[in-house]
């Protein structure tokens, strides 16, 4: 099986309430095209996904109505249509973002001896997507792919700050229907008292408060429209409750600035 595809399926719908089975179905068709079959029929789309013509059909028609496939009448096959760059851009955009941060974390670690990460908003969560540890060994153990809870975190926290209030009230409440949210989140009242403080502050600092005998500082990174596209931060083990050395916020905060004009801001 080609690895670029998806599988056919092992989630169960009937299993998990909160699967679409047509979202499904409309992925399974957009991944069974590739380089050595870039048009099929309905019939061979449909055995391609181990649906009925009539299943496959729906998901077809939508797809093509929205552009993500072209209809070749005549032939009567199916291709990838333009509207499915607009997904690899949003992919190509995240990798750029790796690739134009990557240097500069790595010159903060050096300025500063501690770990620097980036992360980007995932729900409630925060995914780090970059961590360039400290030369001494030291700082959070956080690896490229933790989810951890954005209200807890620094990152997580500047990210959410650029959330209007009425947003952050609906991904809370909406996370909480489906018990996506963690333990440890906030309530809500918790929680808009400290967006409201985060929002007044370009940095955001937590000592130990998450994880023990760790501090940490993070920044937003902001594109050419000036929204918060995702946060970095350096993280240190310290001994009790000591604050962020100036130094530190300095270079955390000169850092984002720089990354932030390459990204267009």
């Amino acid at each position: 099986m080609d690895k670029t595809r998806l599988p056919r399926t092992n989630l169960d719908p009937a299993e998990d309430r909160y699967l679409v089975p047509g979202l499904i179905r409309g992925l399974q068709v957009l991944t069974a095209f590739t380089p050595e079959r870039r048009e099929m029929s309905l019939s061979e789309i449909a055995r391609e996904i181990g649906q009925s013509r009539s299943a496959a059909f729906r998901s077809v028609y939508t797809l093509a109505q929205m552009g993500y496939l072209l209809h070749d009448e005549a032939r009567k096959t199916y291709a990838l249509g333009p509207a499915v760059m607009r997904l690899g851009f949003g992919y190509l955009a995240t990798r750029e973002l790796v690739e134009i941060a990557l240097p500069e974390l790595e010159r903060l670690r050096d300025e500063t001896d501690w770990s620097t990460h980036l992360g980007v908003r995932d729900g409630t969560l925060v995914l780090y997507m970059l961590r360039v540890p400290s030369r001494l060994g030291l700082g959070s153990i956080v690896h490229v792919g933790s989810r951890l809870p954005a209200a807890n975190t620094t990152m997580g926290r500047v990210l959410l700050a650029d959330l209007d209030e009425e947003t952050l009230i609906a991904l809370y409440r909406d996370a909480n229907a489906q018990r996506t949210t963690r333990n440890t989140a906030p309530g809500m009242t918790e929680l808009l008292a400290q967006w409201r403080a985060d929002r007044s502050s370009e940095t955001v600092t937590q000592v130990g408060s998450f994880e023990a005998g760790i501090t940490s500082v993070a920044a937003p990174l902001r594109d050419m429209s000036g929204k918060t596209v995702a946060a970095i931060n350096a993280t240190s083990a310290t001994e009790g409750r000591q604050a962020v050395p100036a130094e530190v916020r300095r270079a955390l905060e000169d850092t984002a600035a720089r990354i932030s004009r390459l990204l267009g801001n």
